[in-house]
């Protein structure tokens, strides 16, 4: 664990708190601008279903978010690290396979769930203004997309100035919750009877549209798989203590509008507060509703801030995983894990667009938000039964929690699928694009793979010492270097030894073999050196945490630096003249690239699986750019991959000449 991740852990600081206020709670704490809405949605107000709704949300607030994510699955800590990648790391130890697939699942879930949260925050937030100024649906649609470029344009100067502008705005934000709640609970005590689990059991059991309302209230934990997946930056301490003052806050303002709806009982919120009525705005003071939208679209910026930097940690820890193409990624800010991808920026940004364009409202948006996250928690709550089971908890408490959030879970699933036709497709669609991609690329590489032929490095030993003093080939460099995905130090890829031997005799003083491996932990930056033969060749072992950028350039420099300094190695240059006045040797990286052979035998499965992932690999970035090379000094061959190469062809020699018509 580092040093940064484990003070995190071990420390409890109020600057701590505030960072955890304005990092990790963006998303849940923006529920209250559309849950109570979501509920009632065009019904008239009922007492039943109000205190009924408040009730469910309250017991999801505890079972859920408070249980199942702040107690136990932050314990689930990979290194410091939390979210369904680095869970997925965490448990592939057991070598359980198939666990990729709920991984998948989750982490795409997780990226869609990205593209609709900035959304139908800020439209919520905006759609304010129509409770003291009528606004034309379209004019509050542009202004939402005006926030949106404006936010997603300012991700490539990082988040860092933004940064301390959050935490602040979020205690501003979380104690308004507070206050607007507590004084409309004033007015009417009795809300608290929701408390009561009897009214949500009644709700959902007794009233005859009960139980899709848990598709509304599922709205209101939307939040706390991001919350997992932030924990690296702000520590479970800091996260358990903040959110006990959050919790506190978010009730008060649930129950608050609980008050507000009970006092109006038998009219619907058009009735109150026009087309766009809303209970967050309807219990704030008329002089206040104007600084109310300022400071919930302040919010829901935040909100989508951390959503976007969660994302891009996603696209990161999945590149390194080997579930996404290599894209470009940018370090603004000297900040631990601050980075910036591009076009995955650029993609959200797009997504999101669509989303408000297509729905217009964010009533509209709700029927698409939530489907994804709750897949999301059902594959986080797989994962996490194989996490106990490696803790070695008592199998009957890990039956009992696993099947409770189990049943939990996929009753809100069953009570949002109704949505799907209504907009929940969309998010689906977004999510299965995902799982495509992702599927397709680890597939592809399996299968690339599997078809890759190694050889003992022990058999080419003497014919490489041999070649390397050979003066009859001219010299091809003095340091060559390859990269080589064999794990064991003792093989190396044929390719390579064709590509040294055969493709074009490649003379050097020195061969270099790097290969990079990429641990279960997130932060780790640690090198072996083997020496296959003194002088000649070496191999280069790099163990990197998930969440370290590839820069081999500049590692492979330091590692050298440390062996010359160690008299481990001569890398003057071996010409005469450039040896006595001690030059340092050129360094060529040689890669290969492949592409798939017509020699290949594919099942269909497997020519859609490479097509797809060779079309993929044309878009990505570059090995040299993934490998963070100098490409002045990269030579990049191709080589053809064979799938199910044919086992001989029959053929018959004939003798003498033969008759051609």
């Amino acid at each position: 664990m580092s040093s940064h991740n484990h003070s995190l852990h071990s420390k409890l600081s109020i600057g701590g708190l505030l960072v955890t206020l304005g990092i990790i709670y963006g998303d849940i704490g923006t529920s209250p601008l559309y849950v109570m809405k979501a509920i009632l949605g065009v019904h008239e107000i009922s007492r039943d279903i109000v205190l009924g709704g408040i009730s469910c949300v309250f017991w999801t607030l505890t079972l859920q978010t408070t249980i199942k994510y702040v107690i136990i699955t932050l314990s689930a800590d990979n290194h410091g690290e939390g979210g369904i990648f680095a869970l997925f790391a965490l448990v592939k130890r057991t070598k359980i396979k198939w666990l990729i697939i709920p991984a998948i699942i989750g982490g795409s879930a997780l990226l869609a769930d990205g593209i609709i949260t900035p959304p139908i925050s800020v439209s919520a937030a905006v759609e304010g203004i129509n409770t003291f100024y009528a606004m034309e649906t379209r004019t509050i649609q542009i202004i939402v997309i005006c926030i949106l470029f404006v936010l997603f344009t300012i991700q490539q100067f990082g988040s860092k100035l933004v940064g301390k502008f959050f935490a602040p705005m979020m205690l501003i934000w979380f104690s308004m919750l507070g206050i607007l709640g507590s004084l409309q609970v004033m007015n009417d005590l009795s809300v608290f009877n929701a408390i009561n689990p009897y009214y949500a059991y009644e709700l959902l059991l007794i009233h005859p549209e009960g139980f899709f309302v848990l598709g509304a209230v599922f709205l209101c934990t939307t939040g706390a798989e991001a919350l997992y997946s932030d924990m690296g930056h702000c520590g479970r301490k800091n996260i358990r203590i903040s959110w006990i003052f959050v919790k506190v806050m978010l009730l008060l303002n649930y129950f608050g509008q609980g008050a507000y709806l009970i006092s109006h009982e038998g009219q619907t919120l058009e009735q109150l507060g026009g087309k766009d009525g809303n209970p967050f705005y309807l219990i704030m003071a008329d002089w206040f509703q104007p600084i109310g939208v300022v400071i919930a679209t302040m919010a829901a910026v935040i909100a989508s801030q951390a959503l976007i930097s969660g994302s891009f940690t996603l696209i990161n820890e999945a590149m390194r995983l080997n579930f996404w193409p290599k894209v470009k990624i940018k370090y603004p800010t000297e900040l631990k894990g601050q980075l910036y991808i591009p076009s995955i920026n650029w993609l959200l940004l797009l997504g999101c667009i669509g989303i408000v364009w297509y729905f217009e409202k964010s009533s509209a948006m709700e029927h698409a938000y939530g489907l994804a996250i709750v897949l999301c928690m059902i594959m986080t709550t797989i994962l996490l039964n194989f996490y106990l089971i490696m803790k070695r908890v008592k199998w009957y408490i890990i039956g009992a929690l696993i099947t409770a959030y189990l049943v939990i879970e996929l009753s809100f699933l069953a009570a949002i699928l109704p949505k799907f036709i209504h907009g929940g497709f969309v998010t689906l669609i977004i999510a299965s694009a995902l799982i495509g991609v992702m599927a397709t690329w680890y597939l592809a590489k399996q299968i690339s793979k599997n078809y890759t032929k190694i050889v003992k490095i022990d058999d080419y030993k003497k014919v490489l010492a041999e070649l390397s003093v050979d003066l009859s080939i001219p010299k091809y460099a003095t340091h060559l270097v390859y990269m080589t995905n064999s794990n064991r130090s003792d093989e190396i890829e044929e390719k390579v030894m064709y590509s040294i031997l055969q493709k074009r005799p490649k003379r050097a003083d020195l061969y270099w073999f790097i290969h990079v491996n990429i641990l279960s932990e997130p932060y780790k930056k640690e090198y072996r050196v083997t020496e296959i033969v003194k002088d000649d060749i070496y191999r280069i072992d790099f163990y990197l945490g998930f969440r370290e950028p590839t820069k081999i350039n500049l590692m492979f420099k330091q590692v050298i630096k440390e062996m010359v300094d160690r008299g481990e190695v001569d890398i003057t240059s071996r010409y005469e003249s450039l040896n006595k006045n001690n030059i340092i040797g050129d360094f060529k990286f040689v890669l290969s690239e492949k592409f798939l052979s017509n020699d290949s035998d594919l099942t269909f499965f497997e020519k859609v699986v490479m097509n797809t992932y060779f079309l993929m690999k044309k878009m990505s970035l570059s090995e040299e750019k993934g490998f963070g090379l100098d490409s002045s000094s990269v030579k990049i061959e191709q080589f053809p991959l064979v799938i199910h190469a044919p086992e001989k062809i029959e053929m018959r020699r004939i003798d003498g000449d033969r008759t051609i018509l």
